[in-house]
């Protein structure tokens, strides 16, 4: 869902040998000009992307990752999931994720470049000229891959284009036909990254059975939340008890977490008497999160941007009771947290007004995924 190169400000103006193909890499894509092709990538290829990519998407350092198309997955893989997260987040189709990463791969090779074309920046190379948002909102990598899709789903007939001429319709690049190329890797990418999300597979809004649905989001049959129906706000959804295998201490910080619901939210509230009347002791997501731990005799930092180190990085398509979910923002610098309960179950403090509450995993668009204990 992208934060490992939020950092880059290099250009890089030498050749680079992108695995093989003899592709040469300038400041901006536009300058790119490739005699290799992934349009004949074949499924066993495919499979081999996936492999790879979940490494990645695992924790894996990417010294020892090996994808055919790029040369720096640990920069581009993140930033990958960050275009699908948002295309998710926005319910957009499938095909459109494909083209905004193929779009991507030819504009930048997935990574937020600090520099371009003219005045052309991040993934996207949008410019700030043209109407695409400030230089700093362009390079945030979540604002970029939404105006993207935004600019896309207003093209009359998108999805009945190919990835090209619906890429260049949003573009308009000097080299129209540049995209095509990097189609089923984009698709590749897209396959192995989505399956990571839960309801990810429903991208294109046509797998509606719910056994294809689960193998998709990597959730049993019912257990991405939605069997619980409507869950009220500060309520615990009828049926639900903590699995029996959870962890001793993550069943104590659920419990403890679960104590604090119906309590309204404080940002910047330190958790410690959310019942009280100091608005200021209240819980906002990390607070809950550290606090929840603190009573199962787990030390956690205070912050979001800080509990995305915490212990190990995991799929969330294999998550256990306990564990953290990220979402909002990016990867490396998610802005929500909440803790993942089990039987398809998240506890959180949402937002400003809003109180301590459980909601369905089918309800959240997953960046990382961090087990604690």
């Amino acid at each position: 869902m992208k934060g490992l190169a939020a950092g880059i400000g290099v250009v890089f103006l030498s050749p680079i040998l992108i695995a093989g193909t003899g592709m040469m890499l300038a400041s901006s894509a536009d300058a790119v000009q490739s005699s290799g092709s992934f349009s004949c990538l074949s499924d066993s290829d495919s499979d081999k992307v996936a492999e790879q990519v979940t490494k990645i998407l695992d924790g894996a350092s990417g010294k020892n990752v090996h994808v055919e198309g790029l040369d720096l997955p640990a920069e581009q893989v993140p930033n990958a999931q960050t275009i699908v997260a948002a295309g998710l987040s926005l319910d957009v189709p499938k095909k459109g994720q494909i083209i905004a990463l193929a779009t991507a791969m030819q504009e930048s090779r997935l990574r937020n470049l600090a520099d371009g074309d003219r005045d052309s920046l991040g993934l996207f190379q949008q410019r700030p000229s043209q109407g695409w948002g400030s230089a700093e909102q362009i390079r945030d990598p979540t604002y970029a891959s939404e105006q993207f899709y935004k600019h896309l789903l207003k093209v009359s007939g998108w999805q009945q284009m190919t990835v090209t001429q619906a890429a260049q319709a949003v573009q308009k690049s000097g080299l129209p036909d540049a995209y095509a190329q990097w189609e089923k890797l984009a698709t590749a990418l897209q396959g192995a990254i989505a399956k990571n999300f839960p309801g990810g597979g429903d991208a294109d809004g046509k797998d509606t059975d719910q056994d294809k649905q689960s193998a998709t989001t990597g959730c049993p049959p019912g257990q991405d939340g939605s069997g619980f129906g409507r869950i009220p706000a500060g309520s615990v959804p009828k049926g639900y008890s903590i699995p029996k295998d959870a962890d001793p201490k993550a069943r104590k910080a659920i419990t403890w977490a679960m104590q604090q619901l119906g309590t309204l939210y404080q940002w910047g509230g330190s958790c410690t008497n959310s019942h009280g009347p100091d608005p200021m002791g209240r819980c906002d997501c990390s607070s809950l999160m550290q606090q929840a731990y603190a009573h199962a005799g787990i030390t956690l930092t205070r912050t979001t941007y800080t509990q995305v180190n915490e212990g190990k990085a995991i799929s969330p398509a294999h998550l256990k009771p306990g564990d953290l979910i990220f979402s909002r923002g990016t990867a490396a610098r998610p802005e929500h947290v909440g803790m993942y309960m089990g039987e398809g179950l998240v506890i959180e403090a949402p937002r400003t007004t809003k109180p301590v509450r459980i909601t369905p995993i089918k309800d959240w668009t997953i960046l990382v995924a961090r087990r604690v204990l």
